[in-house]
């Protein structure tokens, strides 16, 4: 029990660390495309974007979450002729998918992109990025082995790598094709993707000549794959349910541009207009949206198995203390980004993108994205618990309702009503997911908490919407008068945590044991 607890901490902080360099290296990659590109070329690139996650959701099979756990257990017993077959089928089965859906989709591209891109120039972006998917698919389940065997250094090693290279093939490819247009220019930045994933899967290869299973004497790929049948049932059974998730989720986002430029121009707004503005959403609000989330997200990564070891083992006060942990994590860290988000909207998206316009579209998402900090944790609750099915049909109901909130209140409203439509989006997963569980298993947290860190939100909004007035008055540069005005909040906020108390998160159930009953 001792190695699980300190695996899971351990592979939550190096994720952690590495997706804080991640966040920070695709933050200047991004700033620079968007500066250089435009919202227009932004655009360009968010419509032939959507394609590639489909392509790459069905070939993995969501078998990444399955290679790690079946890995992991194969391990414990020291089935090392289990791993390796277990890779083998995985690599022989999204290897034949990613190339028959890659040529598939080469071959096709032109009618393709005539149905699903409502700007025929983003088609030379749609083909640069297609060739990503067989080298994404391999890369999977190299790191599907590698969280297995909880190497989860080498995982972010070689997330780390990919974006370096990214960054640096950007700069190269979009400087070479920008004089040949905008659309060029955006079909560069796709190839970049390819080129740097390409790197990222080299370095994975290499890594596993070195640290991983060695060949058995006598083995080969024909004897693998025809014993594999079991292996590849087991597979299968972990990985479908979470495949039926991703490929909605993928079909979803290929249509949701063509869903928000339709929605744009029934409220009389011009095509290349309506680009522009989905642009600045998908290009500008949305990567400072996601900024804060990646200790979320790395810490829902060790989550899944947590829980699920937990709920195998009935112990129903380690599951929910687990869960207290992950919430509060959540807590912390969406309190203070939402009030950032909200109060320097404007001079954010002013320093960062110069589009001052993008500010009211990162207002107005900000405070309904406060619970995407907490969805996160809530999916991956879900899966460790084995109810993947939950997840999916959560997903389809608020996807559902995003897409009429869009429709009807991006006809009526513009841009602005686009985002209040994905607003409701999140609001609504977030609480079904939150129902599931509590339907589930039960939720026990305390309020007060939640009322102590609402109270230093509240007191870091007011502390920095007064000094960054009181800066700039005094005739302080903006760059300046937002760092300042922002740390004196932080400050503020940490210091009102530490005297409330805040920090000092304990689980409810440490009181009432007695009304913990075991799993069924």
């Amino acid at each position: 029990m001792p190695q699980h607890g300190q695996s899971f901490m351990r592979g939550t902080l190096v994720l952690s660390a590495a997706a804080f360099i991640n966040r920070i290296l695709g933050f200047i990659s991004g700033m620079y495309i968007a500066r250089v590109l435009g919202a227009e070329g932004i655009g360009l690139l968010m419509m032939a974007h959507p394609l590639v996650p489909l392509v790459i959701t069905i070939t993995e099979l969501g078998l990444p979450v399955a290679i790690s756990k079946l890995v992991a257990e194969a391990c414990a017993r020291g089935d090392r002729v289990k791993v390796r077959r277990i890779l083998h089928v995985s690599l022989a089965v999204t290897g034949v998918l990613s190339v028959t859906l890659t040529t598939v989709s080469l071959l096709g591209s032109e009618w393709i992109a005539s149905i699903l891109l409502s700007d025929p120039r983003a088609y030379y972006a749609m083909l640069a990025i297609t060739p990503i998917a067989p080298i994404v698919a391999v890369s999977a389940v190299l790191k599907g082995y590698f969280r297995g065997m909880q190497q989860m250094k080498t995982i972010a090693v070689s997330d780390v790598l990919e974006h370096t290279v990214q960054i640096a093939c950007v700069l190269a490819l979009v400087h070479l094709l920008l004089p040949y247009g905008v659309a060029y220019a955006a079909a560069g930045a796709m190839a970049a993707s390819v080129v740097s994933e390409a790197i990222s899967l080299l370095f994975l290869v290499a890594s596993y000549k070195l640290y991983g299973e060695s060949k058995i004497k006598g083995e080969t790929w024909a004897s693998h794959l025809k014993q594999g049948r079991s292996t590849l049932s087991e597979l299968l059974q972990i990985g479908l349910p979470t495949t039926g998730h991703g490929v909605i989720q993928s079909l979803y986002s290929t249509f949701q541009p063509l869903l928000i430029t339709t929605s744009l121009a029934l409220a009389g707004i011009s095509t290349a207009l309506a680009t522009k503005q989905f642009g600045m959403l998908a290009g500008y609000a949305f990567p400072l949206l996601f900024m804060p989330s990646f200790i979320t997200q790395s810490l829902s990564t060790a989550l899944v198995p947590a829980i699920g070891e937990a709920a195998a083992n009935k112990n129903g006060l380690l599951m929910h203390e687990r869960m207290n942990q992950a919430m509060g994590l959540g807590l912390l860290i969406g309190a203070p980004a939402t009030v950032i988000l909200f109060e320097w909207a404007t001079p954010l998206t002013t320093l960062v993108y110069n589009a001052p316009e993008a500010g009211l579209l990162l207002k107005i998402l900000a405070p309904m994205f406060f619970l995407h900090y907490f969805d996160a944790p809530l999916h991956a609750i879900l899966l460790g618990l084995g109810r993947a099915k939950a997840t999916l049909w959560n997903y389809v109901v608020a996807t559902i309702f995003k897409a009429i909130a869009i429709f009807v209140f991006g006809s009526q409203f513009g841009i602005a009503g686009v985002a209040y439509g994905i607003g409701i989006g999140i609001v609504m997963q977030t609480l079904l997911n939150f129902f599931s569980i509590s339907s589930s298993i039960g939720f026990y947290w305390s309020i007060r908490p939640y009322i102590k860190v609402g109270i230093c939100m509240v007191l870091m909004a007011l502390c920095g919407r007064w000094t960054f007035d009181y800066l700039t008055v005094q005739g302080l540069p903006l760059l300046w008068s937002v760092i300042a005005s922002i740390a004196v909040s932080l400050l503020l906020y940490f210091v009102a945590l530490v005297l409330t108390g805040a920090l000092n998160w304990k689980s409810p159930l440490r009181s009432r044991r007695s009304g913990i009953h075991p799993l069924r």
